[in-house]
């Protein structure tokens, strides 16, 4: 079994919205959150989620991210938008000659790198 506390998790508070509390997730596993009423029981349940999800992973036959490799991503995700951002957004791709889904890649590239 995998050293579980070598695995990096981010802890974020909950809006009452959300049922309030804290949520922990891990870098290296999108599929693996859990949450709790204290931040120490956010990570105590988030450990028992990890140790699930990686006995679930090993059970399949998948392979188990190492800690703090950044996970497996498929490099899709989808995201709603309003449609006059949609319509400008088709706009500026047919005026540069290239998809929409490049144009919103080389956009959040450019934006991504402006940041670090």
């Amino acid at each position: 079994m995998k050293n579980l506390s070598k695995y990096p998790f981010e802890i974020r508070p909950l809006s009452e919205e959300e049922g309030g509390g804290y949520m922990i997730s891990f870098t290296d596993f999108s599929e693996c959150i859990s949450d709790g009423k204290t931040i120490a029981e956010a990570i105590e349940n988030g450990m028992d989620a990890l140790q699930e999800t990686i006995a679930a992973l090993e059970s399949l036959n998948m392979p188990v991210p190492e800690p703090g490799s950044g996970g497996t991503y498929s490099g899709k995700f989808i995201q709603r938008v309003p449609k006059t951002i949609h319509s400008r957004l088709v706009m500026r791709a047919k005026q540069e000659g290239v998809s929409m889904n490049s144009l919103v890649t080389s956009m959040l590239a450019e934006s991504l790198g402006k940041r670090e």
